[in-house]
């Protein structure tokens, strides 16, 4: 019996639905679950053949148990070694180095020091920063936002040099980035699930349980190719089988604003009906899929090989368009 096991937090309808949507399939020697887990030794193996991670980001101890099941041949989404990819200050690199358009982005030294540093600990740090410099290539208004993890919690939004100073304070020792607001005419939240996707209007100004809007609002056809294969594109650089991106749109022109967001609320009661069903079902395909997938054998003999194993394919860039085309490079 193949079993694909659900690890999730504070959803409530969103990973129940996907087990019942996989287990009314009945599909011979195949279930969904809940998946348990409790203290784990290092011999220890799960008994399921894929996992669905809802959750890790926030409990570490789970991540721990992910890269073990990893280890041990279990198919993981998404694999638990993207801790690299939580840096929206790399993402925002990585998408215009591969011609996907961003806002002006800057990555600042954090106002006060890192616990267990000083000044000598910062030795190389340019002092005083050209801030004058940093203000002009990112503009205002703009943000300033966390580096790492959610980027709308403790986010500031800033519209002259003075603004900046007074929000930077409050940042402590917090990594944070300066970026360019865009100033949007339409707003929209893309769901990549393996190489399918779709295109929502969203409004992230709006309480949590308004900002999907549903209704009778159609989107230009163009723009929602567009978008979808954006996201596609990009979530398939970083081997992403399950991530959700925000686009904004200003003078008909796509900016991608929010690149990794693997674990956004999904229950019902946020995405509205159409949107959730969408959700449910593709994300069901794709773990039957990878649970019927046939298991290769483990041959771990270096930490690229362990990594190699938990995705689909190699990590590939693409080249950014303009230059020669060219075989695309392989990053281990």
């Amino acid at each position: 019996m193949k079993k694909i096991g659900l690890l999730f937090g504070i959803e409530q309808t969103f990973s129940p639905a996907v087990i019942d949507s996989i287990n009314n399939r009945k599909i011979p020697n195949l279930s969904a679950e809940i998946l348990k887990v409790g203290a784990t030794r290092i011999d220890d193996a799960t008994n399921c053949n894929v996992i669905f991670d809802r959750v890790s980001n926030e409990v570490p101890f789970y991540r721990s148990i992910l890269k073990l099941a990893v280890l041990n041949g279990v198919k993981v989404i998404n694999p638990p070694f993207w801790d690299c990819f939580d840096d929206k200050f790399f993402l925002f690199s990585l998408s215009a180095s591969i011609g996907i358009k961003v806002p002006n982005t800057a990555v600042l030294p954090c106002k006060e020091h890192p616990p267990g540093t000083n000044s000598e600990t910062m030795r190389n740090l340019e002092y005083p920063i050209d801030w004058d410099k940093v203000f002009y290539y990112v503009g205002f208004p703009s943000y300033i936002k966390p580096n790492h993890q959610n980027s709308f919690q403790n986010m500031f939004k800033v519209y002259n040099s003075q603004e900046f100073f007074s929000a930077y304070d409050l940042t402590g020792n917090k990594h944070t980035l300066l970026q360019e607001s865009i100033e949007y005419d339409e707003y929209y939240r893309c769901f990549v699930i393996g190489d399918r996707a779709r295109v929502m209007f969203y409004n992230p100004e709006k309480p949590l349980n308004q900002r999907y809007i549903s209704g009778e609002w159609k989107i230009n056809p163009e723009m929602e190719s567009k978008i979808a294969e954006t996201g596609i594109k990009f979530s398939s650089v970083l081997n992403l089988d399950f991530n959700v991106m925000d686009f904004a749109v200003r003078d008909n022109e796509i900016y991608a604003v929010e690149l990794f967001n693997p674990m956004a609320n999904s229950d019902k009661e946020i995405l509205h009906a159409d949107n959730f069903k969408w959700v449910v079902e593709n994300t069901a395909d794709l773990l039957v899929s990878k649970a019927l997938e046939r298991k290769k054998p483990s041959n771990i003999n270096s930490i690229a090989d362990l990594f190699q194993s938990a995705e689909s394919k190699p990590l590939l860039i693409p080249k950014p368009p303009g230059k020669k085309r060219g075989r695309p490079k392989k990053i281990n």
